[in-house]
């Protein structure tokens, strides 16, 4: 398969998580984060296990709770926490340095190149995304913000490992493994700290599946799988296009302004992914 296609599936991934903030405010019933984040990935574990019929290896066990971990249980919860005590544009910017995580990591856990283009590109795609989603009035809450921080070096720290542990299986395996044991970490926690779920419209129910067949299972398998491909340094300049895909949808759904900054910030951060998405010399 080209490098183009495995480049196009790996962006996908975040332009689909784009979604998760309107669908989210939209379509879900409000005040359990957690408990959102528990039947978005459990369900499409369980569904890609059933797909797939291939449990892991005992050894495996303990890697992938903490992949579960890392990618899934910890990330999300610090996600929704930030999201709850921050404005999204100041939760997406502080969001926005896990692709310069990525490569001092990559550098040191995988003996990957740190290049001068890939740091700029992971400095200006920062830039970029603050243009395009900070607001003039942004509020700073320093648990907030805390939490932002952690997500990011949760995720970063996940794709990273999650390219160092490779088992000898597909990607469609390896997600399913994944996803099931962050929904498993994710579980107990939210029904400990969050009430039931009231009764679920057809409007929720839609929520739900979008978020876990195609926000989840799907994306995830293109996400980890671009990781495998890629590596870790080229598939984390995609994560940009996320809080992009968001700011279009909050343009084309809600009927959001958008100002000739964030214009400015939207050209920014395409540049980026274009600049840390280019193949390294030998």
């Amino acid at each position: 398969m080209s490098r183009s296609l495995d480049m196009a599936l790996a962006a996908s991934a975040p332009a689909i998580w784009g979604s998760t903030y309107i669908v989210t405010t939209q379509m879900l019933p409000p005040g359990t984060p957690l408990t959102d984040a528990a039947l978005r990935a459990l369900p499409a574990g369980l569904l890609l296990m059933a797909l797939t019929r291939q449990l892991p290896s005992r050894d495996w066990w303990g890697k992938l709770l903490i992949l579960g971990a890392l990618n899934f249980a910890l990330f999300w919860g610090a996600l929704f926490i930030a999201a709850y005590r921050l404005p999204g544009g100041v939760a997406a910017t502080l969001g926005a340095v896990q692709p310069l995580i990525v490569l001092f990591l990559a550098r040191f856990a995988l003996g990957t190149p740190l290049s001068a283009r890939g740091v700029a590109a992971a400095l200006i795609g920062i830039l970029g995304v603050a243009l395009l989603v900070l607001g003039p009035t942004a509020a700073l809450d320093p648990l907030g913000m805390a939490a932002a921080l952690l997500g990011a070096v949760s995720m970063a720290t996940g794709v990273v490992l999650t390219r160092k542990w490779r088992p000898e299986v597909s990607a469609l395996t390896f997600t399913a493994w994944q996803l099931t044991a962050g929904g498993l970490l994710l579980l107990p926690v939210a029904l400990a700290l969050e009430p039931a779920l009231p009764a679920m419209s057809p409007l929720n129910i839609a929520g739900f599946l979008w978020l876990g067949l195609i926000g989840a299972a799907l994306s995830y398998v293109f996400w980890f799988r671009g990781i495998e491909r890629l590596g870790p340094a080229t598939v984390t300049s995609f994560g940009f296009l996320s809080p992009l895909t968001a700011v279009l949808l909050g343009w084309a759904i809600a009927g959001e302004a958008l100002t000739p900054v964030q214009l400015a910030g939207a050209a920014i951060v395409l540049g980026c992914v274009w600049l840390g998405s280019r193949p390294r010399r030998a």
